[in-house]
């Protein structure tokens, strides 16, 4: 009898040890699953907040927008009007990425970036790139960061003004680089799901007054084309700005909202797989205790 007791002594410590592991790994699996209910939760409060805040932007670029298109296609259609093109016998060559600071939009910014992936990839040697916003920089350094010859940053945290653009369009006409055309890389607002990656012609001096039709717009001195060219630049340029700012902030807008539905989706089954899993370390307490009653 006593060494009966003995080993029935032996065998109730290694179950109440194995029973207090289980319960441990329970405790620990629900303590995880209720730090990431709790994480995922504080980041859907985030994505809602940063959807609120996009939404009143959105409403103010739009508003912006509707007054300054009319800028931007009366001075494409100056270009278009004029048929003014390249020089032959200057194949150099400037294209400027309309891009921002601020992330978690899309692919408003990567749609840019690859385009001009793609222009470098056909003539890397005689194409010179001018970065609008980190976003464009940071993408285009790792393969073409040789041919960026400008780039400038405090770009989308405030609406952009007019003397932004007339800053940037001095900047690159004060470069060294002589070139015969170029390209604004832009993403032109379409509707609040939607945006084109499209493309503004810039031209040189040279090249324009080069052209053919110019002498529609009476006689005009190289003064005068060279001061309105200064002002084409930086009007289309603000045109791009706005156009690329309305985009990013109703990109970013679906993108919060998508990402509030994913978080919600996802509280769910936590919350869920919680339940079950509590349910489960309650369950197996019961039935230790009433083992451990039951041997005794």
């Amino acid at each position: 009898m006593f060494v009966r007791i003995g080993n029935f002594g032996g065998i109730v410590p290694s179950l109440v040890q194995n029973g207090q592991q289980q319960q441990q790994r329970g405790m620990a699996t629900l303590k995880a699953i209720s730090m990431r209910l709790k994480s995922v939760k504080n980041i859907q409060k985030i994505t809602q907040s940063m959807k609120m805040v996009s939404a009143a932007k959105y409403a103010r670029a739009e508003r912006e927008l509707k007054a300054v298109r009319p800028i931007g296609d009366g001075t494409k259609q100056f270009y278009d009007k004029a048929e003014i093109q390249g020089q032959p016998d200057v194949p150099q060559k400037l294209v400027i990425a309309m891009s921002s600071d601020r992330g978690l939009c899309g692919a408003v910014h990567t749609s840019v970036a690859r385009y001009i992936r793609g222009e470098l990839a056909k003539d890397e040697q005689n194409l010179k790139v001018v970065c609008v916003g980190d976003k464009s920089r940071l993408i285009l350094q790792r393969i073409y960061g040789k041919n960026i010859i400008l780039a400038c940053n405090e770009i989308g945290r405030l609406p952009p003004t007019f003397i932004d653009a007339s800053k940037l369009a001095d900047a690159i006409l004060k470069s060294e680089y002589k070139f015969s055309s170029g390209q604004i890389v832009y993403n032109k607002f379409k509707s609040v799901v939607s945006y084109t990656t499209s493309i503004l012609p810039v031209f040189s001096l040279a090249s324009v007054t080069a052209a053919p039709k110019l002498a529609v717009y009476d006689s005009l001195d190289d003064e005068v084309v060279q001061s309105y060219l200064e002002f084409s630049l930086a009007s289309l340029l603000f045109y791009a700005m706005k156009e690329g700012a309305c985009s990013e902030q109703s990109s970013r807008m679906t993108a919060m909202d998508n990402a509030s539905k994913n978080a919600g989706e996802m509280i769910d089954k936590l919350t869920l797989t919680f339940n079950r899993t509590r349910q489960a370390v309650i369950t197996r307490e019961l039935i230790e205790i009433i083992s451990g009653a039951s041997a005794l």
